[in-house]
């Protein structure tokens, strides 16, 4: 690590006043090894982009995601197939792929880890999907992308609401809009690897997971998963039972394994989701897409890989 970009949006949540020190002591700690650092402040997922863009044209060798896995998943669509590496300091709410990378949860702890770690290189997942306004879309994810049940809670719960509402009331209400859901059914043809048939499914609900722990009391929320295959654990719910929901969801909590009828497991390197067929083209119930906790648009959608995408920094 020569050169090194903060991207940093002051007005995603936290003391401002708090967060400013914290960089700042990044900063010190970072030059004081002899790295060229400077903070960027963003203030939307757009200019996140185009400021992370602006880093790599200008020669930066590495750019911190300060901020959560939405913060992530904005600078990994700039990062993906370049040399520059990715490196994260933890300031979000969940922080997945940090609670993953195994790193201290504290920012400070996050940037000395950085500069001892070895650049990796990995996969990334892609998902094309159909926009809101009609239009074809396509972004990698490093997470998690989910369609269905996962989805409409995101949509349905946009962005903002946790702030205003603050994190308890955000998931009160996510857990009463989940019982209100209908359960809406979809289909997806998949491709087990190692296989060559095809299956096909309907399902509720799919999760393509690409990170083993999500840290918390999730742990392991799609045991096989891991940043260092190729591939997607793909989690396939077939079920429209919500006790099935809650169970897998309880086994997780509880670092258990056990088999949870209608919800099956699969490693996958390419899932295709689509529409039901409907009689006389009756309208159909809007099913979503959304990738690292950011809301997409809606179906048809394809997931598949991205070999070899993205250099990341990680002791593990």
């Amino acid at each position: 690590m020569r050169k090194a970009a903060l991207l940093y949006n002051p007005d995603s949540g936290g003391s401002h006043k708090r967060r400013q020190a914290e960089l700042d002591s990044v900063l010190a700690l970072l030059r004081n090894a002899d790295v060229e650092a400077n903070l960027i402040l963003t203030h939307s997922p757009a200019h996140a982009e185009e400021m992370a863009r602006q880093a790599v044209l200008a020669g930066y060798d590495t750019v911190f995601a300060c901020g959560g896995d939405g913060t992530i998943h904005n600078i990994i669509q700039v990062l993906a197939t370049t040399g520059v590496a990715l490196a994260v300091l933890p300031m979000g709410t969940a922080n997945a792929l940090a609670h993953d990378l195994g790193l201290p949860m504290n920012i400070a702890g996050a940037a000395k880890s950085a500069l001892i770690s070895k650049p990796r290189r990995i996969a990334l997942g892609r998902i094309q999907y159909q926009d809101f306004e009609g239009k074809p879309g396509t972004r990698y994810f490093i997470v998690a992308a989910g369609v269905g049940v996962d989805a409409h809670l995101f949509y349905k719960l946009h962005s903002g609401t946790k702030h205003r509402l603050g994190i308890a009331a955000y998931y009160a209400k996510a857990w009463n809009l989940w019982f209100t859901y209908a359960m809406t059914r979809f289909q997806v043809e998949y491709t087990e690897t190692g296989l060559d048939h095809p299956q096909r499914a309907t399902l509720t609900e799919l999760l393509g997971v690409r990170i083993r722990h999500f840290g918390g009391v999730l742990r392991e929320f799609a045991p096989g998963a891991s940043l260092n295959r190729n591939d997607l654990r793909l989690i396939l719910c077939r079920t429209a039972s919500r006790i099935a929901y809650l169970s897998y969801v309880t086994r997780s909590l509880l670092g258990r394994h056990w088999r949870v009828p209608g919800i099956d497991l699969a490693h996958v390197s390419r899932a295709i989701c689509q529409y039901l067929p409907t009689a006389n083209d009756s309208p159909q119930a809007r099913i979503y897409v959304e990738a690292d906790g950011e809301l997409l648009g809606i179906l048809p959608a394809e997931i598949t890989m991205a070999a070899d995408a993205l250099t990341i920094l990680s002791h593990r």
